[in-house]
């Protein structure tokens, strides 16, 4: 599971600007709280060395999936979530991992990590309190 400031990393695809390349359906992860986004580690290299080619060659735009196949069903085993998800469903799930890792963490007393999953709840809460509030004005 990759994580970020807030929330496990979604699993998703999308596109990278490389200086002037726009790169298609590159398998990302994206973080629902602080929307991080990095390139997802099994295809990082496969990333890179396109990257450096399509820019290369003076290519504006350039589909991952022409040139880099065979690990779509891998990319997204470590997610917990993916994109297609509800938002609040996701932030929901996050929020109840985070406290089944806090209770954990009270177990061991690992006061730091008992710290950065605080932190992390915190800004899970206001993300969710910020969907909330984007429903009830959207149903006004």
């Amino acid at each position: 599971m990759s994580f970020c400031c807030g929330a496990s990393m979604i699993g998703t695809k999308g596109t990278l600007k490389h200086i002037r390349t726009q790169i298609h359906n590159v398998p990302i992860l994206f973080c629902p709280v602080c929307h991080h986004i990095e390139v997802h580690y099994l295809v990082e290299n496969e990333y890179e060395i396109l990257a450096e080619y399509a820019h290369g060659d003076g290519a504006a735009e350039v589909d991952f999936i022409e040139y880099v196949d065979g690990k779509d069903h891998l990319l997204h085993d470590n997610c917990v979530n993916h994109e297609g998800e509800e938002p609040m469903d996701i932030v929901r799930c996050q929020i109840d991992m985070a406290l089944d890792l806090l209770g954990f963490a009270k177990t061991i007393e690992d006061a730091e990590w008992e710290e950065q999953l605080k932190k992390r709840l915190k800004m899970l809460s206001a993300r969710r309190d910020k969907l909330k509030n984007k429903r009830t004005s959207k149903n006004s």
